[in-house]
């Protein structure tokens, strides 16, 4: 299963269990396919998240 935070820090999504995950070669892309859905997830540099992250946490 996979646990999808959303961006409010207060809600979040899990999903039925995951079969497969497909990774596009050269790039941070994966394609994750649970038993009812498809989802496509984009990873972004470790220092962009964490700047995300210290941003949002600041203004609050």
């Amino acid at each position: 299963m996979i646990v999808i935070e959303f961006s409010d820090g207060m809600h979040e999504y899990v999903t039925t269990p995951v079969r497969r995950v497909l990774k596009l070669a050269g790039g941070e892309v994966f394609y994750i396919e649970t038993m009812n859905s498809r989802y496509r997830l984009e990873v972004q540099s470790r220092d962009v998240a964490l700047d995300e992250v210290l941003e949002s946490s600041s203004t609050t």
